[in-house]
């Protein structure tokens, strides 16, 4: 189960090692944009999400 976050630990690792902190927001929005993506994916929202981009 915890396998599947380790990519998310050693990325977390990683920015806070190398003090890359400027990655931190574009990968919260990368994240947000994928899951929004994804849970409109079968809706009725999709028409109105996908016009935006």
């Amino acid at each position: 189960m915890f396998r599947r976050f380790r990519i998310f630990t050693e990325l977390a690792y990683f920015i806070s090692s190398s003090k890359k902190w400027w990655l931190a927001p574009i990968l919260f929005f990368l994240v947000v944009l994928s899951l929004l993506v994804v849970f409109t994916e079968s809706s009725a929202l999709a028409p109105f999400i996908y016009s935006l981009f």
